[in-house]
């Protein structure tokens, strides 16, 4: 093993060591310097120049640290045939292992394209995010949350999670507003009206089936109301409008609301 190693290094004499310390010392310095002026730089310009500056600091960083890895790599190694041969196979070896995650999602985004489990302007869940999907790429997709945030969610993800797809390509999806109310009341008029509340929004798709469904849990009377708004990216001031105004009604009808967590069965038990 030794003995490959001294084949593969030079020899120490001619190794200059001070000045590969001092050029590593000096690109530290450098990328130091970029990451503590450009951020002042970017304060200084005008707001819509600020992400482009700011993004430059983690190139000019790589930049660097290539750089500095061409210019002492030759310095340590004796350029030989075999030499550049071992180390082609052994960065070859490395890169397989680092990108291997990257080739999966490669993989996974022709599988996507074949199979549309997801489109740009659909309303996907990936595990904990839920949003419209703002764009496909060939790695991941980016989507947009209710919150406004963009989340990039790589496509190998296609083969260790669920996603559910809420419109699957049309132009309106189903939204389910809940109301808890307290298990003693009158179960037809309270749906009555909150029938009312939805055919009487103005997001409504009146093309589209209306459902009020009751279901009786150990701690109170769950009304899932669904239908569908004109347009999915209506589908938060759709749930808005219903709620406000099914609130109105059941308050009308003198019943009482219960809090969901108090509804459920495990919590009664607990209780």
């Amino acid at each position: 093993m030794n003995g490959q190693l001294n084949e593969i290094l030079r020899d120490p004499t001619e190794i200059p060591v001070l000045l590969l310390l001092a050029g590593l010392a000096a690109a530290a310095a450098l990328a130091w310097a970029l990451g503590w002026l450009l951020p002042k730089v970017a304060d200084a310009v005008p707001a819509r120049f600020r992400t482009r500056v700011l993004t430059l600091v983690p190139a000019l960083r790589l930049g660097i640290g290539l750089a500095v890895t061409v210019w002492a790599v030759p310095k340590v190694i004796a350029p030989t045939p075999q030499n550049l041969i071992a180390i082609v196979g052994a960065l070859g070896i490395a890169l397989g292992f680092a990108f291997k995650d990257y080739v999966a999602s490669l993989v996974a985004g022709v599988v996507a394209v074949a199979e549309r489990p997801y489109r740009q302007g659909d309303w996907v869940r990936f595990g904990a995010y839920y949003g419209e999907v703002r764009s496909v790429g060939s790695r991941a997709i980016q989507v947009v949350t209710l919150d406004d945030d963009v989340v990039t969610i790589p496509h190998g993800r296609l083969w260790t999670d669920d996603v559910a797809n809420a419109n699957d390509g049309k132009r309106t999806l189903l939204v389910v507003t809940e109301v808890w109310l307290h298990p003693d009341h009158d179960a037809d008029a309270v749906q009555r009206r909150l029938t009312d509340v939805l055919t009487t929004s103005r997001y409504l798709d009146p093309t589209r089936p209306i459902r009020v469904v009751l279901v009786d849990h150990a701690g109170g009377s769950c009304y899932a109301l669904k239908a569908y708004p004109l347009d999915a990216r209506d589908q938060v001031a759709f749930r808005t409008d219903v709620s406000a105004r099914a609130k109105e009604v059941v308050r009308a009808l003198g019943v009482r609301f219960v809090e969901r967590w108090d509804a459920r069965p495990d919590a009664s038990a607990a209780a």
